[in-house]
């Protein structure tokens, strides 16, 4: 696979730039081998960084393709893929998501990535150190009392200060619309006369903006992993609330499989859990893992069922044998995937008040002493400028679209996804019943969920209602 195609970008940008115009005319893209992987193609376009200025700055597209494998009568044309975020690279992404496609989905499609703009190499945002973020140990991220609340919220200020002040004029530019549009443009330069899509996780949010910009362009398009329509800081909330149902269903697993040494009833498992965060808070492995990195690798973990094991074992090994080398580095440390989420959780979205931001910590705590507030990022644009456009999402116009959703997903809860699909006129749903993990086409190994996405992609004939999938439950040890 792919190393980087961002490491010998600068080699690939000696592709001319080009800069779409508005109209279908566009120039066609120019690709040329990446650097670091001659199977894969890179090329750039430039875009205006205001489309209400649309010969104003320019800022570069980073993006690259791999072919497809088909007999020309199998072509289908370009999917663009996105793997979420907001702040996910795609460049990569489109050649790791593509090996794991059904064949004939490969054969059919060149599958295109892209970095969004302000993340990877088209154009990145630069928030500075974000109030400390890359500070490790970092502080306790649960307030529990007064004092720690009013410090709590002077962290969220530091962080918006740092990222006004590093990224300058460039961040209201930095939002879901604007990348929608982009995708546009890679398609005008791509030749097609509608945008195929497959967006996952926050790439649903994209595609849903895209079809309330451009309704009449909208070609096959997947969104997996659905998230919820409207504020991101509601949004963060509700995944807050379903991270904890998950841990419940994570200390019920370790609690029924006695040999992973933490307990044998969920009592005894989260009174486990409990001891080695207590312990990492008071001396943090390492001298940088504690407890907030600790609540970022819980976070993770409850994700994606197949990293349970992992993490039990690890934990026993902590407890135990004092070991803590299976705890690993999982701490946010990419500042720009941290900056440009946050840039587009704000640039999207009404601004929180200072009630709903403690408002929302204090649910979380009423609900579970030791919530999981890794994913409440949004909490930040309490202090941030106001949006100059917050995202739309669906239009009457659209054709229906193919949403696919894990029943039991954390990361973008089953109910946000249901309110994506009333937005989405006419679109079908996919659910994989039983299944407990984020990211679920071509990615969950199931063959009635790839074999629906397939067909659609295959024919652009949507199902005449909601498919179930049955999907496979909880983990086995040794399994996945």
């Amino acid at each position: 696979m792919i190393k980087s195609l961002r490491l010998g970008l600068a080699t690939a940008l000696a592709v001319p730039l080009l800069s779409a115009p508005p109209s279908d005319a566009a120039e066609p893209l120019r690709f040329a081998p990446c650097p670091t992987d001659p199977a894969v193609e890179c090329a750039t376009i430039s875009v205006p960084l205001d489309y209400t200025a649309p010969g104003g700055r320019q800022i570069p597209i980073a993006i690259s393709r791999i072919r497809a494998s088909g007999t020309p009568a199998e072509y289908r044309g370009a999917l663009l893929v996105n793997p979420g975020g907001p702040g996910g690279a795609g460049l990569d992404y489109a050649a790791a998501k593509r090996a794991k496609m059904p064949e004939a989905v490969r054969r059919s499609y060149d599958i295109v990535g892209f970095d969004p703009r302000g993340v990877g190499a088209s154009n990145p945002v630069d928030c500075g150190p974000l109030g400390g973020l890359f500070q490790h140990p970092a502080p306790d991220p649960v307030p529990t009392t007064a004092a720690e609340e009013r410090d709590h919220l002077g962290r969220l200020q530091r962080m918006a200060a740092d990222c006004q002040r590093h990224s300058g004029p460039v961040l209201p530019y930095i939002n879901t619309a604007n990348t929608a549009r982009d995708m546009d443009r890679i398609r005008q330069a791509l030749r097609q006369p509608r945008l195929n899509f497959l967006g996952v996780s926050y790439g649903s949010y994209l595609g849903g903006d895209y079809a309330a910009e451009f309704p009449s362009r909208v070609g096959r398009m997947v969104l997996d992993s659905v998230v919820s329509p409207g504020r991101w800081h509601d949004f963060d909330a509700e995944q807050g609330f379903a991270m904890l149902a998950q841990r419940d269903v994570l200390f019920r697993w370790i609690a029924a499989h006695p040999s992973l040494g933490l307990g044998t009833t969920p009592e005894t498992v989260r009174a486990s859990y409990l001891a080695a965060r207590s312990a990492l808070a008071t001396r943090p492995a390492h001298g940088t893992f504690g407890a907030a990195e600790f609540d970022y690798l819980v976070y993770r973990t409850l994700s994606r069922t197949e990293r349970w094991e992992p993490f039990a074992r690890a934990l026993d090994a902590y407890l135990h044998r004092g070991d803590s080398g299976g705890f690993g580095t999982e701490m946010p440390d990419s500042p720009n995937y941290e900056s440009a989420l946050r840039t587009v959780k704000c640039a999207d979205s009404t601004r929180p008040s200072t009630d709903e931001v403690l408002g929302s910590i204090r649910a979380l705590r009423s609900a579970d002493p030791q919530p999981v507030l890794a994913g409440v990022e949004a909490e930040v644009c309490r202090y941030w400028g106001p949006p100059r456009e917050v995202a739309r999402l669906g239009d009457p116009a659209m054709p229906p679209v193919l949403l696919v959703q894990a029943a039991h997903d954390p990361t973008t809860p089953y109910a946000g996804a249901r309110r994506m699909q009333a937005a989405l006129p006419g679109s079908r749903m996919v659910v994989l019943d039983r299944g407990y993990s984020h990211g679920v086409f071509a990615s969950q190994r199931n063959g009635c969920v790839d074999g629906t996405v397939e067909r659609y992609l295959l024919s652009g004939i949507l199902p005449s209602g909601d498919v179930h999938c049955a999907g496979t439950g909880l983990p086995t040890l040794g399994g996945s």
